[in-house]
């Protein structure tokens, strides 16, 4: 594969997007498996980072494509 094909395929954003995504249903999904009773701030606040990023990521990812 040439280095013109591979940007062309944008095949690096599309791997680092995937592999977001899969991090944050992981992290989501363990939040979720936490008996509500035993949730700290640390946890709660760990994924709200993780879906701000993944909603970030999206958007720059969306937006990229135009170019």
């Amino acid at each position: 594969m040439t280095p013109e094909t591979f940007d062309k395929f944008k095949v690096l954003p599309r791997i680092m997007m995937l592999a977001v995504t899969v991090l944050t249903y992981q992290s989501v999904h363990w939040f979720m498996s936490i008996p509500p009773d035993q949730v700290t701030n640390a946890q709660a606040g760990l994924v709200s980072v993780c879906m701000g990023a993944l909603t970030g990521c999206f958007g720059i990812f969306i937006n990229g494509e135009k170019a």
